[in-house]
C-alpha cells in the first residue's frame, strides 16, 4: 500500500550540514541589518539596490517581490510548508513558480524581508544568488533520480555546481547574469541548448557516463541557440571545465553594453572554434588536481540525498490498469501527466499549475498544502518544481495514483494537458514587472479558455505555447512552438506572434515572428486561426511543429492575418 518514507534524511533533498545552517544565519542577520538602514535613511535606494539583489529583494511595479532559490527544483514537504506560510503571512495567498524552478512571491513588505529570510533558513531555503550578475540557481530534469532514461542523476552534479557557484569569489561579479541547466538523462528536458551552458549526460566510453556541453545558447533580445564545445567531458572534470569557461567570460565579456554582455554574444563574436581554443588553454593550464571530483566525493553528496525504500508493486501496475479502464477521465490524465519510472510499479506525477482560464505557474497556500500532504503521504516527502512552471511527485506506486489524482482534482491542481496547448509558460508581465511592455496574464488566461475542451486538446496534440511580457523572454517565447511577445505599439499594449521555435535536443530553433503586432483579442483569434490552419494542413500523425517545419510558416501567417 501506499506509504510515508521513514528515512531520517529528506528524500531526494540535499541535507544542510552545521555550515550550511550557520552561513544562512549569518547571512539573514547581515541583511536584517542593511535594511534597519534603508528604512532610517541612512541608506539610500541607489546604495541599497545592490544589496537587496544579492538576497533575491526586486522593487516591481506595485511592491517588493522575493524571488526565492529552489536548487534543482527539489523541495521537500516541511519546505513547502513554510512557502505556504509566507504567501499566508507576508503575501496575498499564493506564490508563482518560475521557469528557473524557483518561487517568488509579488506582494512583499520590505520591512517583513529580514523575517522571512529567517523563516527559509529554519527550512534550509535561501533567496541567494538568484539575481544579480552571478551563476543563477542550476536547473535540472524534473524527473531526476527517477526517469526510465536516466544514465545519471542529475540532481547530484547540480548540488556539486551549486556549491562551487555560490558566492564564487572570481564569478560574483560577471559582465551579466549567467545560467546553467543539467539533464541526467540523453533527452533533452532542460532546455540546454538554451542556456549560457547546458549539460547533457549520456553513456561514454568504457561504460562510464559522460557530458556534452553545449554554450552560448540563451533567449532575450539576442535569442541564440548553444552550440556543442565538448562531447565527452568526464565527471571527474566537470568543476575545472565550466570554470575555464567562466574565466574566459569573466575576462573577454563585454562590460559596456549590457545587450551585448552575455556569454552567447562573446561565442558568436569569437566563433565557436576561437572560444574553444580560449576554454582549452585555460584548461590545460588549470592545476586540474585541485579541481577533480573524486569518486568518493561524488558518492558522499550521492548519500546526502537519500534513497527512497521503495516496497515490492508486483500488483500495482494491474490495479492501475483496472480503474484506467473504470474510469476515462482517470485515464486520459495518467497518459498525459504520469512518466515512465525506473522502478517497476511506480510513476513519476506531473500536477499541472495549469487551470483552465488560471494565471500558468500560480499555487495558493491551500493548494501547497495541499502538494505538501501528497508529498509525504504518497512521494517519500518531496516534489520538484518544472522549468515548465510545474509539480512533479517523483516516486508514485502505480496502485495510488487513482488516490492521488481524486485529491488533486478537489483543489483544481488535476488539469490533464501537459505538453498541451494550455500548458502555457507565461511570465508575470506588467500585472507586476516593471520592464513589461504588455501583460502575459490575461492573455494566457484568454488562451488557455479558448483552448480548454480536453477533446480539442486531444486533437490537437502535443504543442507548446509561451508567453513573455517583454523582449527579455522570461516566458521563453522564442522557445515555444507558438511563442507570443508583449510589445508597446504606439502607447498600447500589443502582442507579436512567433512560429517554429522548440528547446528538444532533436529539433531545438528558434521561433521567427511572423507578422506585425496584434491586440490582445486578435492574438487570441489569430492563434485560433493558426490551429485551424494547422489541423487542416497536418499528415497523419504529425505534431503541430512537424507540420510548421514541413510547409513553411506562410500558410500560418496568411490565416492568423486573414481578418486582422
Amino acid at each position: 500500500m501506499p506509504h510515508t518514507s521513514q528515512h531520517i534524511l529528506p528524500v531526494g533533498r540535499y541535507a544542510y550540514d552545521a555550515v550550511d545552517k550557520t552561513f544562512l544565519k549569518q547571512r539573514v542577520a547581515q541583511f536584517k541589518d542593511q535594511v534597519e538602514r534603508r528604512i532610517s535613511g541612512s541608506l539610500t535606494e541607489e546604495e541599497f539596490k545592490p544589496l537587496r539583489l544579492m538576497n533575491g529583494l526586486y522593487l516591481q511595479l506595485h511592491a517588493y517581490m522575493l524571488r526565492v532559490a529552489i536548487p534543482y527544483g527539489i523541495v521537500s514537504a516541511s519546505q513547502m510548508r513554510t512557502l505556504a506560510l509566507i504567501a499566508q503571512r507576508y503575501d496575498r495567498g499564493y506564490g508563482h513558480f518560475t521557469t528557473r524552478q524557483n518561487i517568488q512571491f509579488n506582494w512583499i513588505k520590505l520591512e517583513d524581508t529580514p523575517d522571512i529570510l529567517d523563516l527559509l533558513a529554519e527550512a534550509e531555503m535561501h533567496a541567494i544568488q538568484t539575481s544579480g550578475n552571478c551563476i543563477r540557481n542550476v536547473t535540472a530534469d524534473q524527473f531526476a533520480g527517477a526517469a526510465a532514461d536516466e544514465v545519471l542523476d542529475p540532481r547530484v552534479y547540480a548540488e556539486i555546481l551549486r556549491q562551487w557557484s555560490t558566492l564564487h569569489p572570481e564569478f560574483t561579479f560577471l559582465p551579466r547574469k549567467f545560467k546553467i541547466a543539467i539533464s541526467g538523462s540523453p533527452k533533452d528536458r532542460v532546455a540546454a541548448r538554451f542556456h549560457d551552458i547546458g549539460l547533457m549526460a549520456r553513456m561514454g566510453p568504457h561504460g562510464r557516463p559522460v557530458f556534452e556541453v553545449y554554450v552560448g545558447g540563451g533567449l532575450g533580445r539576442t535569442p541564440i541557440v548553444g552550440t556543442s564545445i565538448q562531447k565527452d567531458l568526464p565527471e571527474s572534470d566537470l568543476i575545472a571545465y565550466l570554470e575555464a569557461i567562466l574565466r574566459v567570460y569573466n575576462a573577454y565579456g563585454r562590460r559596456d553594453n549590457i545587450y551585448k554582455a552575455r556569454i552567447k554574444i562573446l561565442v558568436q563574436a569569437l566563433g565557436i572554434e576561437s572560444f574553444r581554443e580560449q576554454v582549452d588553454a585555460e584548461f590545460a593550464a588549470m592545476d586540474r588536481a585541485k579541481y577533480q571530483l573524486p569518486h568518493q566525493i561524488v558518492e558522499e553528496i550521492r548519500a546526502r540525498f537519500g534513497q527512497p525504500d521503495f516496497l515490492p508493486a508486483d500488483e500495482a501496475a494491474e490495479k492501475l490498469a483496472q480503474q484506467r479502464l473504470a474510469d476515462p477521465a482517470f485515464n486520459y490524465w495518467v497518459q498525459t501527466n504520469t512518466h515512465a519510472h525506473k522502478q517497476a510499479g511506480y510513476s513519476s506525477v506531473t500536477i499541472s499549475c495549469k487551470p483552465v482560464g488560471g494565471i500558468p505557474g500560480d499555487v495558493t497556500t491551500e493548494q501547497m498544502h495541499v502538494l505538501a500532504d501528497l508529498a509525504e503521504k504518497y512521494s517519500f516527502g518531496e516534489l520538484r518544481v518544472t522549468h515548465l512552471q510545474n509539480v512533479v511527485l517523483g516516486h508514485v506506486r502505480q496502485d495510488a495514483l487513482y488516490a492521488v489524482w481524486q485529491v488533486l482534482e478537489q483543489y483544481d491542481l488535476a488539469t490533464a494537458n501537459v505538453g498541451f496547448i494550455t500548458d502555457i509558460i507565461a511570465c508575470p508581465g506588467l500585472d507586476y514587472c516593471a520592464l513589461a511592455n504588455a501583460r502575459s496574464l490575461p492573455i494566457a488566461q484568454k488562451l488557455s479558455e479558448r483552448f480548454g475542451s480536453a477533446d480539442l486538446q486531444r486533437e490537437i496534440g502535443p504543442l507548446r505555447l509561451n508567453i513573455s511580457g517583454c523582449i527579455n523572454a522570461c516566458g521563453h517565447h522564442h522557445a515555444g512552438h507558438i511563442g507570443i511577445l508583449g510589445v508597446d505599439k504606439r502607447g498600447e499594449e500589443a502582442f507579436q506572434i512567433t512560429l517554429g521555435g522548440a528547446s528538444d535536443q532533436d529539433t531545438v530553433s528558434v521561433g521567427q515572428i511572423i507578422g506585425s503586432a496584434l491586440s490582445e483579442n486578435e492574438t487570441v483569434d489569430a492563434v485560433a486561426r493558426i490551429i485551424d490552419t494547422y489541423l487542416a494542413r497536418r499528415d497523419q500523425g504529425e505534431h503541430f511543429i512537424q507540420t510548421c517545419r514541413r510547409i513553411g510558416t506562410t500558410p500560418f501567417k496568411e490565416a492568423a492575418y486573414a481578418t486582422a
